[in-house]
């Protein structure tokens, strides 16, 4: 299983309804992609607190056929015509879990990148945030949440669906495994879930 992500930032002036216009017409053209597991679009907004206006989709692929399809077909083209090119960051799911609101429609979703420091064994840091994962999926309002790892860079992910608005969390902090990294709010405008009830739970492997 593979997430990934792209940033639209927009300018400080940019209409947001836009965005919100632009997903209610056309988000559910995926609600049926083959090989997508779930895409959640996701938008914040300085008005609520964020540092940026942003449109940052985030999917999670059952396989990599269908992220392949999508992203050499005419669903990111319309993307990179209307906004550019966006870099798409993707990382390899390690754990994901369904929530103790999984059938409820999510409203928010918190994001948190974390670098793994160099010195610390990688099978170590992964124990760890596996350990740490099965405890907050359990969490009230919990939708779904991933754990995932670029091995490129050594980025770990944590991506969370809220039944609510997304919670304000406080940062991971644990010095001796994973260095602590901000928490990243966002509104969740719309969720395709083709292939959500056959993405495996727990651990990948």
């Amino acid at each position: 299983m593979h997430a990934m992500q792209y940033d639209i930032t927009l300018p400080a002036d940019y209409d947001m309804a836009i965005i919100r216009k632009r997903v209610a017409t056309r988000g559910h053209l995926l609600d049926d992609f083959p090989g997508l597991g779930l895409k959640a679009y996701l938008m914040r907004e300085r008005e609520d607190g964020s540092p940026v206006d942003q449109y940052a989709p985030f999917y999670l692929w059952a396989e990599p056929a269908g992220m392949h399809s999508f992203l050499w077909g005419p669903g990111f083209q319309g993307i990179v015509n209307d906004f550019g090119r966006p870099v798409v960051q993707h990382w390899t799911v390690l754990a994901y879990d369904e929530g103790p609101a999984s059938s409820a429609t999510p409203r928010g979703a918190t994001r948190q990148r974390r670098p793994l420091p160099d010195g610390v064994p990688p099978a170590e840091a992964v124990t760890a945030e596996l350990t740490r994962h099965a405890r907050e999926s359990a969490a009230e309002g919990v939708v779904a949440r991933a754990l995932a790892v670029d091995p490129r860079h050594w980025e770990l992910l944590t991506f969370t669906l809220w039944a609510d608005a997304a919670p304000e969390l406080q940062p991971v902090r644990d010095e001796d495994v994973v260095t602590a990294g901000a928490v990243d709010r966002f509104q969740v405008l719309h969720l395709s879930v083709p292939g959500r009830r056959h993405l495996p739970h727990g651990r990948s492997w």
